[in-house]
């Protein structure tokens, strides 16, 4: 008993993972935000003047800092998850209960941050 390999484009877009799909999306997703960032930071910390101020106009804002910190955040937690998985094989039939507790950790933590960056960039 193998994988079957052979599948087809047609099959591979109908393909609906759900919650361990989505995981592997955003974990990708949040490494190259990650890089991203620390691209910019340092691309405008070596350009400087107009142009390096500029860049830091774009990633003090308050919407690309809800969304990098959407991204590491989960990285990090979802790492973790990978991590515990990887460590004791065992809990591998238990994933999809690990996935929906890394989301009840995930959800709350990301909210109170949101909400800080939120009220900070208000004035509050």
């Amino acid at each position: 008993m193998g994988l079957k390999r052979d599948v087809s484009l047609k099959d591979a877009l109908r393909y609906q993972g759900k919650g361990p799909m989505l995981t592997y999306f955003l974990h990708r997703l949040g490494g190259l935000g990650m890089v991203t960032f620390v691209g910019l930071h340092v691309l405008a910390s070596f350009m400087g003047g107009t142009v390096g101020r500029s860049i830091n106009l774009v990633y003090e804002n308050w919407v690309f800092q809800v969304f990098i910190f959407f991204l590491v955040l989960f990285h990090m937690i979802n790492g973790l998850r990978i991590i515990i998985l990887d460590l004791f094989p065992k809990l591998i039939e238990h994933q999809r209960e690990a996935i929906w507790l890394e989301w009840m950790i995930f959800l709350p933590v990301y909210g109170m941050a949101v909400y800080v960056i939120v009220s900070t960039a208000l004035g509050g």
